[in-house]
């Protein structure tokens, strides 16, 4: 009997709530030890939360999932800036921020990778060591000086590190490969030297001399700066600059939390899905360091319609709003006399299935009781029964 009473419990259960959520209320049961009367009052407040989060059929969540979003972000500041660590790494927050997402920029203002380490190496001096080997170093930042050696025609690279003279001597070496007025490169204790052909002008050696100071001899391309801080029980690392890409190749991190704020690299390093996620953590967060509380559930209705198609489109007249069926939804976001021009010659047909076409007219909206068309069928009615009422 219990068996079965139980066995029905559950089924009404599985009638009103997801299987997740039943295995999560089973878990809580089970876990604080709830009597029968206990559970049958924690599922019905359950119940009623869970149906109160519901939408109804032909309900307008788009509309209101703009509405819940451009409402706070009207109280947002113009221009924020959060500094992460003791050296300041300065990240663009507030209503700038919101912007980039939105509009899927190519290269957000402030690129800015999170790192993560894995349990052996999350210690402050392995932190600290991965942070220092990240940071991008061209050959300025390895050598004392690079001086041009007018009498003999040549610039001379005197490396700080005895060590990096070979590193900068074949980097130097792919740069001026086929480089016409470069005669040969050659390396020795102390450093590099670049000697030039006899006929080569003050001005040529100080261009030759200006592009060898920006050559890449170390670290990750793009990083500029690494600080770590301590994040409860992990020691984190963020970076001003991103490259995601070669910073998951580094053994000491933990690929599967590291992240970047830049949404087309985080796409191209690792699919639509993690740019979606990214989308609406982003903006999440943005919104919450101001203390405005939005809905997640809204900002992952963005996140879907940004990444639907398998790439990032921006909300905006090049991305969503720009591709949309109806002639009149297009013309009244941006641009209006170019969307009707061009669907008058294309002979386009708007049918009108949205909302903001059939707002436009002043027609029923096609949601709620809108949604559907009544169809009914009368009985005939005879002229004497008609005449007699």
């Amino acid at each position: 009997m219990a068996e079965e009473q139980t066995e029905q419990a559950a089924n009404e259960l599985d009638k009103i709530f997801p299987p997740s959520t039943v295995d999560e209320i089973e878990r809580l049961c089970k876990e604080h030890k709830f009597t029968k009367d206990q559970k049958e009052k924690f599922v019905e407040r359950a119940r009623m939360e869970y149906l109160k989060d519901n939408f109804e059929p032909g309900e307008v969540i788009g509309i209101i999932t703009a509405q819940s979003i451009s409402e706070p972000a009207t109280q947002m500041t113009m221009r924020t800036y959060h500094f992460a660590g003791s050296a300041g790494v300065k990240v663009t927050y507030g209503l700038p921020r919101l912007i980039e997402i939105f509009d899927a920029k190519r290269e957000p203002e402030t690129p800015v990778m999170t790192l993560f380490l894995k349990r052996e190496h999350n210690n402050m001096e392995d932190a600290r060591k991965v942070a220092e080997d990240m940071i991008e170093k061209s050959v300025t930042d390895v050598s004392k000086r690079i001086t041009i050696n007018l009498a003999e025609n040549t610039i001379e690279i005197d490396v700080e590190d005895s060590r990096r003279v070979g590193t900068v001597e074949s980097a130097v070496k792919a740069l001026l490969d086929g480089v016409k007025e470069v005669d040969k490169v050659r390396s020795s204790s102390k450093g590099v030297t670049i000697a030039a052909k006899p006929d080569v002008t003050i001005k040529e050696l100080q261009k030759i001399r200006e592009k060898i100071m920006a050559v890449h001899v170390g670290g990750l391309p793009n990083i500029s700066n690494a600080v770590i801080r301590r994040e409860g029980e992990d020691w984190v690392i963020s970076t001003i600059g991103s490259n995601l890409a070669e910073a998951l190749k580094i053994k000491e991190v933990d690929e599967t939390r590291t992240y970047t704020n830049d949404l087309h690299e985080t796409k191209a390093v690792l699919g639509i899905e993690a740019a979606r996620s990214l989308i609406i953590s982003e903006s999440f967060d943005t919104l919450q360091q101001q203390g405005l509380d939005v809905d997640r559930r809204h900002l992952m209705l963005v996140g879907d319609i940004m990444t639907m198609s398998g790439d990032i489109r921006s909300i905006g007249r090049y991305g969503v709003a720009g591709t949309k069926s109806s002639i009149l939804a297009r013309a009244a976001f941006e641009e209006t006399i170019k969307h009707l021009v061009r669907a008058s010659i294309r002979g386009e047909v708007d049918n009108f299935e949205g909302i903001f076409e059939n707002v436009m007219i002043g027609q029923l909206i096609p949601s709620g009781t809108g949604m559907f068309e009544l169809i009914a069928k009368f009985e005939d009615v005879k002229p004497e029964e008609e005449a007699a009422e």
